[in-house]
């Protein structure tokens, strides 16, 4: 699913979320975990919603996960999503990322085959010299 030009972009010069994307880029999918409480968080945050602690690290998971939920977008949001619709929207529960959920797109899935507790993986779409995208497709293994 190409990329429009039209399609808002994610800020990443953010200081709360700009080292994500900084990884992303380099084809790492990283979540974000108190240092304190070892909870793990998404998006990123400053400060931990369990313990208030204001230290974290950056660890690697392996981008496998479910569908945990989903939606199909048939109006679009954006006009920069206009030619996509219908698309689906899918909420990705990590298999290592302690109930860690990200949001992203299934690819190379008609709509009406997108099911609550399909194996999906990690892609990372490149969608230009600047800015990368994680996105879904189903499990391979």
């Amino acid at each position: 699913m190409p990329y429009l030009p039209e399609a808002p972009i994610p800020d990443l010069k953010d200081w709360i979320s700009g080292e994500w994307w900084q990884r992303v880029k380099r084809h790492e999918l990283t979540v974000q975990r108190c240092s304190a409480c070892k909870t793990f968080r998404h998006p990123p945050s400053p400060i931990c919603y369990v313990c208030r602690s204001f230290e974290s690290e950056w660890v690697p998971v392996s981008g496998k996960g479910l569908i945990y939920s989903y939606t199909i977008a048939y109006h679009p949001p954006n006009p920069g999503f206009a030619q996509r619709v219908p698309y689906g929207v899918i909420l990705v529960e990590l298999a290592d990322g302690g109930k860690v959920r990200m949001l992203g797109n299934l690819l190379d899935t008609p709509v009406n085959q997108i099911k609550i507790g399909t194996p999906v993986e990690v892609v990372f779409d490149d969608i230009s010299p600047e800015i990368t995208l994680p996105q879904w497709r189903r499990a391979t293994k």
